[in-house]
Order: structure tokens, then sequence, then C-alpha cells
């Protein structure tokens, strides 16, 4: 049985917890603190951190048909009811997926499909992707959930070493390019160390697999549906501060968002915004306050897929602006931003105005109550902005 994760001195230990869902297990309930004596006195209720950000949803797409009303994950789970509806070797496997997932993605489905296409697995991300890739190999559809982003490094070895090279090594004769690995992933308000991080630059640094973080529920289901529908193993990363936060119209077909096309949402003449998942609604607001406040024109790009990853666009948009920023959750030091800040000085180094910014988390492992001080909130941004514009 699958079960949730509790800390003891910085140390993952695997445990059982049936929550307040109805026996559903949770990862994010536990946290092990060492109380003092005088702790009882304080007050029961607890202050939650607000989120650093406003969510604008964006408008309803009228090219894919009739709409719903869906959060994040409502739009993930339609995404995978329309793929085991329109493909009888699609399979979904993971930790508690066949009681709906911890974030509720996968609710209903085991009922509708059967247990033999929606099923649980034991506690073992090695196992998991390696079951996935030998489905893939096999002719299926294998979508495969790993709970939280932060424990997909056990299957590093798996994704990296066989998954992405296994076209490759053989010359094109078999392939698993029908694998999806879906994990929550991102800040959260109070995720600490273990279901915060943001690991997507550990995998852009290996040929042979994708790399997607849409930004809301219609990015979600379009670009889940394409990562499914795409011939290359694919890594979908699904912000798990958004799975309720973010509420769209969204198609109840099955539709496809193109991948490795950044989608630029706000035009600008001054300075380029780049960001992807959580960050683009972040940067939506520095553009907003730039233009309130220091009559700045910003154009706001959410690049979407990691990788293989647009160029063209964001260059593009850099020779028009002279200026860019790029902000993500994880790291500065060799995060994606690096990658994208080297290749626009190497292509537009003749058009920048003032030196390519970066605003992203520190050096340092995800904190807990200092998760406010750490995230890339828009006043960090905005300084950025302002210096930038000053140069």
């Amino acid at each position: 049985m699958a079960a949730t994760r509790l800390f003891l001195r910085a140390s993952p230990v695997k445990s059982s917890l049936t929550g307040l869902t109805g026996g559903v297990r949770s990862s994010l309930g536990l946290t092990l603190l060492k109380r003092s004596p005088d702790r009882t006195a304080e007050p029961k209720a607890q202050r939650r951190h607000a989120a650093h950000f406003s969510y604008h949803p964006d408008p309803a797409p009228a090219q894919y048909g009739p709409t719903q009303k869906m959060n994040l994950f409502q739009a993930v789970t339609s995404a995978l009811d329309n793929t085991l509806a329109g493909d009888p070797t699609a399979v979904i496997f993971g930790e508690d997926v066949a009681f709906g997932g911890v974030f509720r993605c996968t609710v209903g489905l085991r009922d509708k499909y059967g247990k033999d296409r929606v099923f649980n697995t034991p506690l073992c991300e090695q196992g998991i992707v390696g079951f996935g890739i030998g489905a893939a190999v096999a002719g299926a559809t294998a979508i495969a959930e790993i709970q939280f982003a932060d424990y997909i490094y056990p299957a590093f070895d798996q994704i990296v070493n066989e998954a992405a090279k296994y076209r490759y090594r053989s010359g094109n004769m078999y392939d698993c390019g029908k694998l999806t690995i879906r994990s929550p992933w991102g800040c959260v308000g109070h995720g600490s160390i273990y279901h915060s991080q943001s690991p997507e630059a550990f995998f852009a640094h290996c040929p042979g697999i994708k790399i997607v973080v849409p930004r809301g529920p219609v990015q979600a289901k379009g670009l889940l549906l394409s990562c499914i529908a795409d011939q290359n193993p694919c890594i979908f990363f699904e912000p798990k501060i958004l799975y309720r936060a973010a509420v769209e119209q969204v198609p109840t077909e099955a539709y496809q968002i193109p991948l490795s096309q950044a989608e630029v949402l706000q035009e600008g003449s001054d300075l380029t915004l780049v960001a992807w998942g959580t960050q683009v609604h972040v940067l939506r607001e520095v553009a907003a306050m730039a233009q309130e406040k220091l009559g700045v024109s910003c154009e706001l790009i959410d690049l979407q897929t990691i990788l293989p990853w647009d160029t063209e666009t964001v260059c593009k948009s850099v020779v028009k602006t002279g200026r860019l920023l790029i902000s993500h959750e994880a790291p500065v030091t060799g995060g994606f931003a690096a990658e994208i800040s080297s290749t626009v000085q190497e292509e537009c180094f003749l058009n920048l105005e003032a030196p390519i910014s970066r605003v992203c988390g520190y050096d340092t492992p995800f904190p807990h109550i200092f998760e406010p001080f750490y995230i890339p909130d828009k006043w960090k941004c905005f300084e950025a902005v302002k210096r930038m514009i000053n140069y």
C-alpha cells in the first residue's frame, strides 16, 4: 500500500496516513516539530501566508469547442479521461493514483476504466519509471505519476540513462516515446525542503526527453495531451500551488497545444520578461507595476516547454526590447535561466541595452518558515526591472 512521507532529522521516512479526506493519503499533512512546554499557550489557529501572486485566468478558448469551469487538477483529470477513453492501450500508474492521488488528479478514473488501467504501484520511483519504460516499449501509452517532483531523483537513472537514450542506442529500432511522467512541482506556501523543489534544470541537460510546465488549466490540459501524444518521453511538471488556485473555462473535448512554442502573453517595447509555471503570474504583476510606476512597457513570455525551448520567440523579443529578465523558483546557479541567458547573449549581444537579469531562488535548500524570503516575488523582480531600466 502506498504511503506518505514524514520528516525526521531532515531524512525522509515513509509512513501511512489516513487523513480528513476519507482515507485518501496526503504527503503534505504532517511535519514533525520540536515543541517546547510553553507552546501549549499559543492560540490554536495558525496564520497562513497569503499567495505571493494573483491569478488572472486566461480567456476561454473558442477554437476547441464547449468549455466547462475547471481548476488545474480537474483539467489534468479531464486530459487523462480523454486519453483513457480514446486509447485502449493507455494506462495510468503511481503511488495512490487508484484512490485519486494526493491532489485528486486521477479521482474517479479507476472506477470508470477499471483496475487494470488505473492502478497503484509500490512506493518506488525508480520502479515506477522503469515499469513505464517497459510498458511504452511494449506499445502501451504509459502515464506515470511521481507523487512529488522532489522525489523524482530515485528515478533519475531510469529517466536519463534509459528513457532518454532508448531510441538513440537502438538506431530507432525501438523506443519508449509513449511514456509521459507527471509530477506536482514548485512551491506551495508550506512545503519546505521536500515538497517545494523545481528540478527541471536537472533534466534539461539530457537530450532525448521533453520537459513541459503549464501556467494554468487550459494550458495544462492541452500541453499534457500533447505530451501523451508526442513520440518522445516527456516530463510534465504541474505547479501544485495552482491545482485549486487556478480556475478557467476549459474545453471538455481533447485538444493539443504545440510543444516547444513559447506564448507571448503581453506585448511590450522596453523589456522582455520570461518565466514558466507559477512564476508567469508573478511576472504578469511585475509588468503591470512597471507600466504603472515607471512607464515601462514589458513583453511577457510564457516559455511553456523547457526542453526543447523556443529560442526564436525569446530572441525575437529581446531584439525588439533590448533587455531580458528571467525568473524561476529553482536556485539561480545552474538554473535554466542560465541557459536562456547564455543563448540570448550569444544571439542578441549587439541588441542588449543592459545586462541580462536572473531573479531566482537562492542557492540554499528550500526553507519552510523563510519561504516568503526565498521565493523570487514580484518585489524582487520589480527591483531588477528598475536596475535594468536605469543601467
